[in-house]
């Protein structure tokens, strides 16, 4: 009697041990089935002084990441952002991300490119990528820069300011001054003279920075500034800034053009439109080629409206569906390479020259 006791014991203890390591072996064991042969994959990225929830692109590269996270089924994929206050804290969540066991970590922005680079040389191992920097020839093998042409959807938003406004004026808020913001700069200028000379009209286009990507009263103030001179639209590329550019336009009355997603949601009857970069895209497909093992490092990828990764929103009920219209065909001559949105200073002054 007591051998069968005995031997009952062994047996539940058995079945218990396979119970309880069946369990530790993957917190999906019971959707996947074969959740065992998953491999952990950790990405994070680092948001620059806009923060993550800034209504522009930290919070588009995090929306990429969500993405991801809901999309790959092979792995088991941990993502996470680490929010920088101030330019001093690149380099410090730059490390913190590669000691937390990331195998790729993505910087939002130029201004963290030499963190990065250093990070980059201090973990060989660790897969880096970069937003809106490129390094060149520099690129080291373990980093990743991706470049957007901003200055295409830039050239059909200022297109459309050209040919909705009634003053004749127009105004652009930059957030910092840079070779990122002058292709958002020159494009929509760009885009307001072709359209300037398609109506055998002159248009004149206000541009002033704020040197900040967080400071929405600035914005705001500076918007207001460009309202009271006769603007009746105003474009962003100023991350949060922007955001105070956006309410400007709705306690006067006018309209704003948003940047990098569809900012219509920030004021419904005064976003005319918005100049969209689908950092999203870009942050979940490279994401993917770099778990599936292919080799994105040493190189600098480039998207524009051909890849889908720039352009406008549908139209909404604030624009003309003519104007709208009209600037669905400036994209396809985009597309065929038949108009080249300058991206400079030089490139800009050489365009307008040359439509005269």
């Amino acid at each position: 009697m007591k051998k069968k006791r005995l031997m009952a014991a062994i047996s539940a203890i058995a079945v218990a041990t396979t119970m309880f390591m069946g369990c530790g072996s993957s917190n999906n064991s019971a959707k996947s089935g074969d959740s065992a042969t998953k491999e952990n994959y950790n990405v994070s990225m680092v948001t620059d002084t806009g923060g993550v929830n800034d209504q522009s692109f930290n919070q588009s590269s995090w929306e990429g990441l969500q993405q991801l996270s809901k999309d790959v089924k092979d792995k088991n994929v941990k993502v996470s952002y680490l929010e920088s206050k101030q330019e001093s804290d690149y380099a410090t969540n730059l490390d913190k991300a590669a000691d937390s066991g990331c195998k790729l970590i993505w910087g939002v922005g130029y201004a963290m490119a030499d963190a990065l680079t250093n990070a980059a040389k201090k973990n060989p191992d660790v897969n880096y990528a970069i937003i809106d920097n490129s390094y060149g020839k520099d690129t080291l093998s373990n980093v990743t820069g991706v470049m957007f042409k901003a200055e295409e959807s830039s050239f059909m938003v200022g297109y459309i300011a050209g040919k909705t406004t009634k003053t004749g004026k127009v105004g652009f808020v930059g957030g910092q001054t840079s070779a990122v913001i002058d292709e958002f700069e020159y494009g929509y200028k760009a885009g307001a003279q072709y359209a300037a000379k398609e109506l055998g009209k002159t248009i004149e286009v206000q541009s002033q920075y704020a040197q900040s990507y967080n400071d929405a009263a600035k914005g705001k103030a500076i918007a207001n500034s460009m309202f009271s001179k006769g603007c009746d639209i105003v474009f962003h590329a100023a991350g949060g800034t922007g955001v105070g550019v956006i309410e400007a336009a709705k306690e006067a009355n006018k309209f704003a053009i948003g940047v990098d997603r569809d900012q219509a949601y920030l004021a419904p009857k005064n976003v005319l439109t918005s100049a969209l970069k689908n950092v999203n895209v870009a942050v979940e497909n490279l994401s993917k080629d770099a778990m599936s093992g292919k080799k994105i490092g040493g190189q600098t990828f480039t998207y524009g409206l051909k890849e889908g990764a720039v352009g406008i929103p549908e139209k909404n009920d604030n624009l003309d569906k003519k104007v709208y219209d009209d600037t669905m065909k400036i994209q396809d001559e985009i597309k065929a390479g038949k108009i080249t949105p300058p991206a400079s200073k030089d490139s800009y002054e050489k365009f307008v020259k040359d439509l005269k």
